[in-house]
């Protein structure tokens, strides 16, 4: 069994002990020729009939609405363990031999850490439908190590700032800045994770992308981050923070983005998400095949599945959380069969979009600090909360 540490870089190191860690969160490939209609598009047989998919997932995925489809095209069963987090992902992945799961949905930067591990199988390009993906997503960095693929990007998001619409303004929420007005002071909400705390204060101080920092940048962004005490309301694990807008203990969170605005906007509540004009974080979920999968053909197969145009809409749209999808031609189904969710996620070609924000240069991939390490970022965010 497979054993993790934390090295200096916040990369996961095989064959010792594990320590405890939160894991955080490029242009166009050649050769990347299948298209969505070449791989969902092939014949169903009778070779998996019977046989079970084990999927280690984020919570919503195993929804019968997102996997029946493939359940009755194949006749197989799709079994899932859920998970909350990276650092539990990597305690079942650390806990249990290779053979166990097929399939491994991730946050990009943990796909990076297991890639590290030999924990996840490389893959061919050719397999998956990357022509109809946005040039910007069709060789995504931490997918790919050596030139090697690993993963398959699923879904994605922005992280910004979550706003109470009836307490604050769309302008006021334009910046950073927000935090520290006297009109949000106690009303300040914390996500409890240092990653998504810290990044969007490290792009206030301008620091381009977020985790690669110098010391002296550290420095300051410690600074900012105490100067917020007396703004804050509390630190919330995600249950509640739903529940700290719900009941006015926040009006403002950093780090949290448009899958929890939509939630709650569906609970009638008044909140919208933004991403200020200092930037964002993108938090990317992701498709591997674990190392010593016991059906990686039909873990493929799945693979291809859930990033085809049909499985892209239903993705898009779990009931348990939304994203925005990087084929285009999910897109384009989206608009035909959901127009409504286009417009929520912002996925149409013809109006202002996902892509829109993402080709303004101002947001970032979520990654683990480069410069400093996972432990002094983390008895930071520790410092903070006991101050």
């Amino acid at each position: 069994m497979t054993k993790f540490r934390i090295n200096q870089k916040g990369l996961l190191r095989s064959d010792v002990s594990r320590r405890n860690f939160m894991g955080l969160a490029g242009g166009a490939a050649a050769g990347l020729a299948m298209s969505s209609r070449g791989v969902w598009a092939q014949e169903a047989t009778d070779e998996f009939k019977g046989k079970e998919l084990n999927v280690l997932t984020w919570p919503g995925h195993g929804d019968p609405y997102m996997v029946g489809a493939f359940e009755e095209r194949y006749g197989v069963r799709v079994r899932v363990k859920e998970y909350v987090g990276g650092d539990q992902l990597l305690a079942v992945i650390n806990s249990t031999p290779q053979g166990v799961y097929d399939v491994i949905l991730a946050d990009a930067e943990v796909v990076e850490q297991l890639v590290d591990a030999d924990q996840i199988e490389p893959l061919n390009p050719a397999d998956y439908p990357f022509a109809d993906f946005f040039p910007e997503f069709q060789k995504f960095e931490q997918h790919w190590k050596d030139d090697q693929l690993y993963a398959v990007m699923l879904r994605f998001g922005y992280l910004g700032l979550a706003y109470n619409t009836e307490k604050l303004s769309a302008e006021e929420v334009k910046s950073y800045k927000i935090l520290w007005d006297s009109k949000v002071t106690g009303k300040v909400g914390w996500f409890d994770w240092y990653l998504t705390s810290l990044q969007p204060l490290s792009l206030y101080n301008g620091n381009k992308p977020p985790y690669d920092i110098s010391n002296e940048a550290f420095d300051k962004l410690r600074e900012t981050l105490f100067s917020l005490k007396p703004q804050t309301a509390g630190y919330f694990q995600m249950a509640d923070l739903f529940s700290s807008f719900a009941n006015g203990q926040a009006w403002v969170v950093p780090g949290i983005g448009d899958w929890v605005a939509l939630l709650l906007e569906d609970q009638g509540r008044p909140v919208k998400a933004v991403v200020p004009d200092e930037g964002g974080l993108q938090w990317t979920e992701s498709l591997s095949i674990a190392k010593g999968a016991k059906n990686p053909e039909l873990a493929k197969r799945y693979i291809q599945y859930a990033t085809s145009p049909e499985g892209q809409v239903k993705t898009a749209t779990l009931s348990s959380y939304a994203a925005a999808i990087p084929n285009k031609e999910g897109w384009k189904l989206m608009a035909k069969e959901k127009p409504e969710w286009a417009d929520r996620l912002r996925l149409r070609e013809d109006q202002e979009n996902v892509m829109d924000q993402y080709r303004k240069g101002n947001i970032f991939p979520r990654k683990l600090p480069v410069q400093q390490s996972i432990e002094v970022w983390n008895e930071t965010w520790t410092e903070f909360k006991n101050m």
